[in-house]
């Protein structure tokens, strides 16, 4: 991926969803491989502070823990908090923990724009601050950024929507006799105060163009606008109303709906539920292909059952374990390593170290998610 990452803008997600079945013990950042032993000289049991956005999401409880045992494992201290989606709690949790004496501070923030003032006074007392899965912005005061490659994850998502359609194959390759069209498909985007929101949208909208040029996919309410589409806060409720809205002004005289590119899976749930209320879902009329990101529990079974046909899974444990150890080579003295320096807040380029991720469709999840420890097999049933 070669475009600046300069973002239009702010970090803010605020996921709704259900929290059952979540907190597993398995989904511990030791067994994604952090390194084990202690830290040594006079970093040993120094305190870490670890902010994150809310508790309303499974996967922002399992960072937190994950973070926080991996940090534990190697002997730190650790302050874990959570700002329930409100912007001053979490300015105010930062403050608590630069006045606490924190040596490192670990920030998936909720708007990465809020926090000049806290990032400043950490860089002042010499703390360093890892930015984690949302890149905060416009300050200089950020030292590290562990992510995963958001453009690369909203390419994924539509193409996991053109495989549901017809057009591609699970790895990516063209069908040999894709189907005419056209089909028709309705575009969601994250919140536009996310700062990863509008590149899961670009990798999206780009992978899906050729198809939109040549007619054989149609946007049929014509909303194809980041700001038009976005869901403020990634709210499942906002997400399913503009569902609601698209069915019945959009789809009338026998027209429907035969995909959806949804950019998570608290999203996809309230998409799905909207259409479950318009009819689909039944022999005669199924659903449409409905995109995803995240793998929560819900939406897992969701696949399984055959209503959401994918979700981008990015392991979470694995970025656990990359901020952790990014901790721990400060702490030490060492630079962390990094694999991009694609990433401007607009203050500055920063050290950035991207992860991979899967697909997850009905046909792999025993392989992806089960086998590979993140969940068991009476979680998803």
């Amino acid at each position: 991926m070669k475009l600046s990452k300069i973002a239009a803008g702010a970090t803010g997600v605020a996921l709704a969803m259900t929290l059952a079945a979540c907190g597993s013990s398995t989904k511990t950042a030791d067994k994604a491989g952090a390194s084990g032993g202690s830290s040594g000289g006079s970093a040993a049991g120094a305190l870490v502070g670890v902010t994150m956005p809310t508790r309303q999401s499974e996967r922002w409880i399992h960072d937190g823990d994950n973070v926080k045992a991996g940090l534990e494992k190697l002997g730190y201290k650790v302050d874990l908090e959570y700002a329930n989606n409100d912007i001053p709690t979490q300015a105010n949790q930062l403050e608590n923990q630069i006045s606490m004496g924190a040596k490192v501070l670990i920030v998936a923030s909720i708007d990465g724009t809020a926090l000049s003032n806290q990032l400043q006074a950490a860089h002042d007392k010499g703390i360093k601050v890892i930015s984690y899965d949302r890149l905060l912005m416009k300050s200089p005061n950020v030292d590290y950024y562990a992510s995963f490659d958001n453009y690369k994850v909203g390419v994924q998502q539509a193409t996991s929507l053109l495989v549901g359609l017809g057009f591609k194959k699970e790895d990516g390759t063209d069908v040999a006799s894709p189907p005419a069209g056209p089909f028709n498909i309705e575009v969601f985007a994250g919140s536009p105060d996310d700062n990863n929101a509008p590149f899961f949208f670009k990798g999206g909208m780009d992978t899906l163009k050729p198809y939109l040029d040549s007619g054989k996919l149609v946007v049929k309410s014509g909303q194809t606008d980041f700001k038009t589409v976005a869901i403020l806060r990634w709210d499942p409720a906002t997400a399913q109303a503009r569902m609601e809205n698209l069915i019945t002004k959009t789809y009338t005289g026998g027209a429907k709906v035969q995909g959806v590119l949804s950019p998570y899976d608290g999203l996809s749930i309230g998409i799905l539920s909207a259409l479950k209320s318009a009819g689909y879902g039944t022999a005669g009329q199924p659903y449409p292909i409905v995109t995803g990101q995240d793998a929560e529990v819900a939406s897992v079974k969701s696949i399984i059952a055959g209503e959401q046909y994918a979700t981008v899974w990015k392991d979470t444990r694995k970025l656990a374990n990359l901020a952790v150890t990014m901790a721990d080579n400060v702490l030490k003295g060492q630079t962390p390593q990094t694999n991009s320096t694609d990433y401007n807040n607009g203050a500055k380029v920063v050290p950035t170290e991207v992860l991979d991720f899967e697909t997850v469709y009905k046909d792999n999840y025993q392989k992806v998610l089960v086998d590979s420890g993140y969940y068991t097999a009476a979680q998803l049933q």
